[in-house]
């Protein structure tokens, strides 16, 4: 393996000068001289048989060749630093920084967030609103807590919960202007937390697509959605994990006993390298150990059964009740989901 590595000075000098793009930065930046930094540069294009810049203009340019080099010779460097700082602090202590999806960070994460500084009073925590995946190349970021396919190359992934969906809305908008029927919906808002895909997975399931629709919001996320239901401007549609702990509260409701898989679900994903870094390791055991905790069932609080994917609505309704906490009938990996 050291026979086929470039040498590692060399290695310094282009990856200084390629992020800076120019010799005289790198030379600043590595405290040598401007002629020590070009000599490691051509030496490492004579070790590699190639060209790795564009002379001639003010700011270097990277040809094919470097740029397919530069991104392996970053990450190298910045692992090597990530694990001599983690060989420097305390098992338990120090900076973590996670990007979360927004519905996730703040209607289920931030609620039980003092549990992990609690357990752990030595760790400062920087939280990211972001359900974006490239987070998961940068090394600033230790921990990706996402919403999607789980299909992320070259890091370490685990499922955490699977999802699924139901129409919520608060108990005051519905006793102004009740749901006595799917048909009824017509006269509500709808809340799209996505490009209408749940929405009409779940009328279909119901059979009510024929149902006329009234005025539609679609939000970023999952996050606003549920909010613009929490205010009681419509109905939005929640799911098992985000919007457990208001229909808990009582703030939200359950009106109709449907539920219907989500297409994604979420995930916990990060880089290999820091994947069993001690931080790393205690966070995301906590976060896994915290799913176990009791979670109310959305049926507890539904006001109307429906029998279905191919039934209708019974007649007689349910009064809204505010629902109890019960023990998850099934752990994530053993719930139905969506192809």
């Amino acid at each position: 393996m050291a026979s086929r590595l470039p040498p590692l000075n060399p290695l310094r000098a282009f990856e200084a000068t390629a992020r800076r793009g120019a010799v005289s930065a790198a030379a600043r930046e590595l405290n040598v001289t401007h002629g020590a930094v070009s000599h490691q540069i051509r030496a490492l294009e004579e070790s590699l048989g190639t060209v790795l810049f564009e002379r001639g203009g003010k700011r270097l340019k990277l040809t094919p060749q470097g740029a397919l080099l530069l991104p392996a010779v970053t990450n190298a460097f910045g692992e090597i630093a990530a694990a001599t700082a983690l060989m420097k602090q305390p098992e338990t202590s120090g900076d973590i920084t996670i990007t979360c999806v927004p519905a996730l960070l703040s209607l289920w994460l931030i609620p039980r967030l003092n549990a992990f500084t609690d357990q752990f009073p030595g760790v400062r925590v920087t939280l990211i609103a972001s359900n974006d995946p490239d987070h998961l190349r940068s090394l600033d970021t230790d921990v990706c807590l996402l919403y999607g396919d789980g299909n992320w190359p070259d890091c370490w992934t685990r499922l955490w919960s699977k999802l699924q969906l139901f129409p919520i809305a608060s108990p005051t908008l519905l006793n102004s202007r009740p749901l006595r029927s799917l048909r009824d919906l017509s006269d509500h808002t709808l809340f799209h937390g996505d490009d209408g895909r749940e929405w009409n997975t779940w009328l279909s399931a119901a059979d009510a697509v024929d149902v006329v629709r009234g005025r539609q919001h679609f939000m970023s996320d999952a996050r606003l959605s549920t909010e613009a239901a929490l205010h009681g401007q419509g109905i939005a549609l929640g799911d098992t994990i985000t919007a457990s702990n208001l229909i808990a509260r009582g703030e939200l409701v359950v009106p109709f006993d449907l539920t219907v898989p989500a297409y994604d679900a979420f995930y916990v994903a990060c880089r290999q390298a820091v994947r069993q870094t001690p931080i790393v390791k205690v966070f995301i055991d906590w976060f896994f150990a915290s799913l176990e905790e009791s979670m109310p069932e959305p049926q507890t609080s539904a006001r109307m059964i429906l029998r279905g994917r191919s039934g209708r609505a019974a007649e007689n309704l349910r009064p809204i009740a505010t629902p109890t906490p019960a023990k998850r009938r099934t752990t994530p990996t053993q719930r139905k989901t969506r192809a």
